[in-house]
C-alpha cells in the first residue's frame, strides 16, 4: 500500500478517532489490572473550546493514554459543570429575546428553559474535546445536576448542617449587581483600574467657627485645611447617604478640636458623628475617612466596634434606593458621576485627583463587586482545612511545581467561611424550609422537614406542608464540583460500590493554579470528610496561556486564536506538540502559532522519515555492513528512554516531548537513517538494503511509534497500521500497544558515535568553508590523542562525509584544514594551498576562548565552598574539563608554531 507524499492530518484523524470510540479503547471497567484514573475539571456547561483547554485536555490525554500504554487500566472521567451564574445569564437572554421575563416564570418553567437550552448548547465544548483528541470514557460522561449528583450535594448540606458546619447569617459579601448573587472571594478578579479621588468636604455641624480661636494656643491649625469644614478623600461619592460617622485616628493632633463633635453629610444635610479610632492612617488622603457600614467590610467591622447604624442604599441591580434620598433609581456609577456634579454645584467638592486602585469584579459576570450585607448560608472551614493542609505538607498530595505549595498553606492557614447560598434558580436548591414564625429546619424532603418542623411546634398544633416554605436558593456551583472525584463514581449513593473502590482515589489532577483553593483545596476537604483519604494523589497545576507580549489571551483582547481553526491549519497533532513544547509546568506558556507550525512540521519529519524506509527493498545477497550504527542507535533508544520515563515521573511533559522530537528528529531522522540507507541508484524504483538493517529499521520506527503516541496520536496511528508493519488485526493498535521496555545502554558507544557526528560536521564546515562540492571525496587524516578506537567508525566517516580514504598520522600535516574534536587531531589534505593567515586568526581565536574557558574552571577548582559542598562525581567531572582543556589548548599552540615555521 502507497502513502501520500505529504501526512493529511484530517483524514486520519477523523478515521482513527471513530475507530477508537467503535473499538471502546477509552471504554474502563474495573479489573484485575492497576487502575490509572483521571476526572476532567468540569468545563462549563456554558463553555467553548479556548487555549486554556487545549493545553489542560491535551496534558491529560499525553497522561492517560502513556497509562494505558503501560498496561494500566486508564479511565478518564469527563463532564460538564452547570456553572449556576453563567448558565442562568444565558438563559435569562435567551428568554429575553423571546419576550419572556424570569419574573413572569415559576421556578419550574424556568428550569424547563434551562434545561432545554443545557440540552442544546451544553454539550458543544466536549465535542470539542474529541477533535483534540481526548480519550476520554465518554461513557461514563457526568453532569454536576445528574439526579445521583445533586442528590450527593443535598446529603452533603445536611450532612454538614447536623455537625453545625453550615449554618445562616448575615453577613458582608460579594454582590454581583449583574447575576444578583453572592459570590465567593475566589470568584472576585481583582484588577487595577484607573479611577478619580473626589475630595468632598463635610460641614462640622456642632461647633462654631469662632470657637476654634478659643481653643488651645498650642494647637497646630496650619494643618487644618478648612477649619470649618473636614475634607474626605473616597472614590465613592455615590455611597456618601449611606455614610454612618467620620472616624479619625485618636492621635491626630490636626482633629483633636473634634473629639466628640458631629458633621452633615454634603447634599442630604444628616448629621453624623465623628468617632475615633486607630484603624485610620493619618499619612494616607486626608487622615480622614468616611464609614458605611453597608457597603464596605472593614467599614462594617467599625461600625459592630462603635455601635453605628446600617443603611444599606442599594439595591439588588446596582440602583439606589429610597434610603439614599436623592437620585433614587440611578445606576451606582451614573449617579457617581451625577453626584459629584451636584457637590460641586453646592461648594463640597473640593478637588477631583486621578487615582489608580485594585476593584474587583465578578469572574462570571466581569459586573464590579459590590460588598452587600445580605442574609446568606455559610459552610465553616476551619476544621475542614487543618487535615486538608496536612495530606499536602506531609506528602500524601503533591503540588507540582512544588513552588505552590507555600501558597496552598497561606491560604489554608487564613481560611474564611465559605458562602455557599447563591440567589438563583439553576442549581441545587438548598433543603431548608421556613416555617411561619421564622424558624427553619433543614432536610431533604418536604415530608422530612415538616415532621422536623411539628417537633418545634407547641403540643397540640400540627403544621401542613402547605404552611412551609423552601428557601429560594441555590447552593454555590463549587459545592457540588467539591465533590466531583467520588460522586462520578457514585460514592455517595453506594458508598462500598466496586468502581469507587476500584478508582478511588484517583491519581493525578490536572487544573490551574488559580482554581487551588476553592476547588483543588475543597476536594481534598471533601475527601478526608466524606471518606477519610484524599481524592487524588499528584495536582499538576498548569500556566496561563499567553500572546507574545505576555498579555493573558482572551476574547476581549482578540488575541487569542480559535483552537479548531488551528486544528483545522495544522491538524491536531501539530497543535498537541506545540502546546507542550512550551509549556512547563506552573509557568505561563507564551503561545506563538510558529509553535504549531513547528509541531505540524514535526509530524510532517515522521510521515517523511517512514516514506523513505517504505522506498527500501530488501536484496537477501547483501550483509549488513550496519552493525555498529544498529547496536548505537539501540543504545541512545533505550536512553531515550530513561530520560523520558524520569522526566514523566517528575511531570516534566515539555522536557519529555523534547527528549521524544530530539530522539526522531535528530537522532533518527538526521543520523541513524542517513548512516544506514542504501546508495542512491538511479532507475531503481525501491533502493536495495540487506535484511538485517531493513528489519533492525522498521523495528525502531515501530517502537518509536510508540514513544509518541500519547504526544501525536493520530500520525502514530495512521502509520501503526501500514502494511509496512504486517497486517493487524482489529484490536491491534498503537493507542494499547505496550510501550517499549527499557534495554541495555552502552554508554560508551553512545559517547564515541557523538565524536564521530561531531567529526562529519567539521568535515562539512570545511566543505562549506573552502566551497567544496559536496561530491567531491575527501581525504581524511587522525592524529589520535584519545583512546578511541576510530577505525571501528570508519564505515560510517567514509559514508557521512564522502571521504576517498581515512587514514592515521602520527604528524601534523602542513598545509592540510585541520580541525580538534576533543583532543583528537583531523586532518584534510586539500589540492589548494589552505590560507595561513586566516588559520592562524582561527586558531588564535579558539585558543582565547579555550584559555577563558581553562580560566573558569580552575576559579571554580581554588573555589573552597565549591569543593566542600559539590558531590564527587560533579568534581571529577570538572576536573576532567579542566585536562581536555589543557590538552586541546598544547594541541593548538603546537599548530600555531607549525604555521608560523
Amino acid at each position: 500500500m502507497s502513502i501520500s507524499k505529504t501526512y493529511q492530518p484530517k483524514q486520519a484523524e477523523d478515521k482513527w478517532y471513530s475507530y477508537w470510540m467503535e473499538n471502546g479503547f477509552f471504554r474502563s471497567v474495573p479489573d484485575e489490572r492497576e487502575p490509572y484514573t483521571i476526572v476532567i475539571p468540569p468545563p462549563n456547561v456554558t463553555g467553548v473550546l479556548h487555549m486554556g483547554h487545549m493545553l489542560n485536555n491535551t496534558i491529560q490525554d499525553v497522561l492517560i493514554r502513556r497509562a494505558r500504554m503501560k498496561g494500566k487500566n486508564a479511565c478518564w472521567v469527563p463532564g460538564t459543570d452547570h456553572a449556576s451564574i453563567a448558565t442562568e445569564a444565558k438563559v435569562v437572554a435567551m428568554l429575553k429575546e423571546k419576550g419572556i421575563n424570569k419574573k413572569d416564570l415559576s421556578r419550574e418553567e424556568f428550569l424547563e428553559y434551562a434545561f432545554e437550552w443545557k440540552n442544546k448548547y451544553g454539550g458543544i465544548i466536549l465535542d470539542q474535546l474529541k477533535k483534540l483528541g481526548a480519550s476520554c470514557d465518554w461513557e461514563r460522561t457526568r453532569f454536576t445536576m445528574d439526579p445521583d449528583l445533586s442528590e450527593a450535594v443535598i446529603d452533603t448540606f445536611i450532612h454538614l448542617y447536623k455537625k453545625g458546619w453550615i449554618y445562616r447569617g448575615i453577613r458582608m459579601v460579594n454582590w454581583d449587581p449583574q447575576g444578583k448573587t453572592a459570590v465567593s472571594d475566589e470568584e472576585v478578579i481583582r484588577k487595577e483600574v484607573n479611577q478619580k479621588l473626589y475630595y468632598i468636604k463635610y460641614q462640622v455641624s456642632s461647633i462654631k467657627y469662632q470657637d476654634l480661636n478659643a481653643g488651645d494656643a498650642n494647637q497646630s491649625n496650619d494643618l487644618i485645611l478648612d477649619t470649618n469644614y473636614l475634607t474626605i478623600a473616597t472614590t465613592r461619592p455615590e455611597t456618601i447617604m449611606a455614610d454612618a460617622a467620620i472616624c479619625i485616628n485618636p492621635n491626630d493632633e490636626r482633629y483633636t478640636h473634634l473629639h466628640g463633635k458631629k458633621v452633615l453629610i454634603p447634599l442630604i444635610g444628616r448629621e453624623i458623628p465623628v468617632i475615633l479610632d486607630e484603624y485610620v492612617t493619618m499619612d494616607f488622603g486626608t487622615g480622614c475617612l468616611k464609614v458605611t457600614p453597608a457597603h464596605d467590610l472593614n467599614d462594617y467591622e467599625l461600625g459592630i466596634k462603635h455601635n453605628l447604624p446600617v443603611i444599606d442604599i442599594l439595591n439588588d441591580d446596582g440602583t439606589l434606593n429610597e434610603k439614599a434620598t436623592i437620585l433614587v433609581g440611578e445606576d451606582r456609577f451614573a449617579a457617581r458621576k451625577k453626584i459629584a456634579v451636584l457637590l460641586e454645584e453646592a461648594g463640597s467638592l473640593e478637588k477631583v485627583e486621578e487615582y489608580k486602585s485594585q476593584v474587583g469584579y465578578s469572574e462570571r459576570t466581569n459586573a464590579v463587586i459590590e460588598p452587600k450585607l445580605s442574609m446568606q448560608w455559610f459552610c465553616k472551614m476551619d476544621e475542614m482545612a487543618g487535615p486538608a493542609l496536612d495530606y499536602v505538607l506531609k506528602g500524601d498530595i503533591k503540588l507540582i511545581p512544588e513552588k505552590f505549595t507555600n501558597t496552598y498553606r497561606h491560604w489554608m492557614e487564613n481560611v474564611k467561611d465559605w458562602c455557599i447560598s447563591r440567589q438563583l434558580w439553576w442549581g441545587q436548591q438548598i433543603p431548608a424550609w421556613y416555617l411561619p414564625n421564622g424558624q427553619h429546619v433543614v432536610a431533604k424532603t418536604v415530608e422530612e422537614a415538616l415532621e422536623e418542623a411539628n417537633k418545634l411546634q407547641a403540643t397540640g398544633s400540627k403544621l401542613q406542608a402547605s404552611d412551609l416554605r423552601q428557601d429560594e436558593d441555590v447552593v454555590d456551583t463549587w459545592f457540588s464540583s467539591w465533590l466531583w472525584p467520588i460522586s462520578v463514581f457514585d460514592g455517595f449513593k453506594d458508598p462500598n460500590n466496586e468502581e469507587i473502590s476500584y478508582y478511588y482515589p484517583t491519581n493525578d489532577l490536572v487544573t490551574a493554579p488559580e482554581i487551588l483553593f476553592f476547588w483543588v483545596a475543597r476536594m481534598i476537604m471533601a475527601g478526608h470528610e466524606f471518606r477519610g483519604e484524599i481524592p487524588f494523589k499528584n495536582v499538576y497545576l498548569t500556566g496561563i496561556v499567553r500572546d507574545k507580549l505576555g498579555r493573558k489571551m482572551s476574547k476581549s483582547l482578540g488575541n487569542s486564536p480559535d483552537p479548531l481553526d488551528l486544528i483545522e491549519k495544522y491538524g491536531a497533532d501539530g497543535v498537541r506538540v506545540g502546546m507542550l513544547l512550551s509549556s512547563p509546568a506552573g509557568n505561563d506558556l507564551m503561545f506563538d502559532e510558529g509553535h504549531c507550525k513547528q509541531g505540524s512540521a514535526f509530524a510532517n519529519k515522521i510521515w517523511n522519515a517512514f516514506n523513505l524506509i517504505k522506498g527500501w527493498e530488501v536484496d537477501e545477497r547483501l550483509t549488513n555492513p550496519n552493525a555498529v550504527t544498529i547496536q548505537w542507535f539501540n543504545s541512545r533508544f533505550n536512553q531515550a528512554l530513561v530520560d523520558i520515563e524520569e522526566q514523566f515521573k517528575q511531570y516534566r511533559l515539555s522536557e519529555a516531548l523534547m527528549s521524544t522530537y530530539k530522539l526522531v528528529w535528530d537522532d533518527f531522522c538526521a543520523w541513524y537513517l542517513e548512516m544506514v540507507k542504501p546508495t542512491y541508484q538511479a532507475g531503481v524504483e525501491k533502493q536495495q538494503i540487506d535484511k538485517e538493517t531493513y528489519e533492525a529499521t522498521i523495528a525502531f520506527f515501530q517502537n518509536i511509534l510508540k514513544v509518541l503516541h500519547p504526544f501525536t496520536p493520530f500520525i502514530t496511528e495512521e502509520l501503526w497500521h501500514d502494511e509496512l508493519f504486517g497486517e493487524r488485526t482489529a484490536k491491534d493498535c498503537c493507542i494499547v500497544a505496550l510501550l517499549p521496555a527499557i534495554g541495555e545502554i552502552d554508554a560508551r558507544l553512545i559517547a564515541e558515535i557523538e565524536v564521530v557526528k561531531t567529526v562529519v560536521s567539521e568535515v562539512r564546515n570545511v566543505r562549506n568553508a573552502k566551497q567544496l562540492s559536496p561530491k567531491d571525496k575527501l581525504p581524511l587524516a587522525i592524529k589520535a590523542n584519545s583512546g578511541i578506537d576510530h577505525k571501528h567508525y570508519f564505515a560510517i566517516l567514509t559514508k557521512l562525509g564522502n571521504l576517498e580514504e581515512v587514514t592515521f598520522t602520527n604528524d601534523k600535516i602542513a598545509g592540510a584544514a585541520s580541525f580538534l574534536v576533543g583532543t583528537d587531531e583531523f586532518y584534510i589534505a586539500l589540492e589548494q594551498n589552505i590560507d595561513v593567515d586566516a588559520e592562524k586568526i582561527r586558531l588564535s581565536e579558539e585558543l582565547v576562548y579555550l584559555q577563558g574557558f581553562l580560566k573558569s574552571i580552575e576559579s571554580k577548582l581554588g573555589n573552597e565552598r565549591f569543593m566542600q559542598n559539590a558531590k564527587p562525581e560533579i568534581v571529577n567531572n570538572e576536573l576532567k574539563k579542566k585536562a581536555d582543556a589543557e590538552t586541546k589548548i598544547t594541541i593548538i599552540k603546537e599548530s600555531l608554531s607549525a604555521l608560523s615555521a
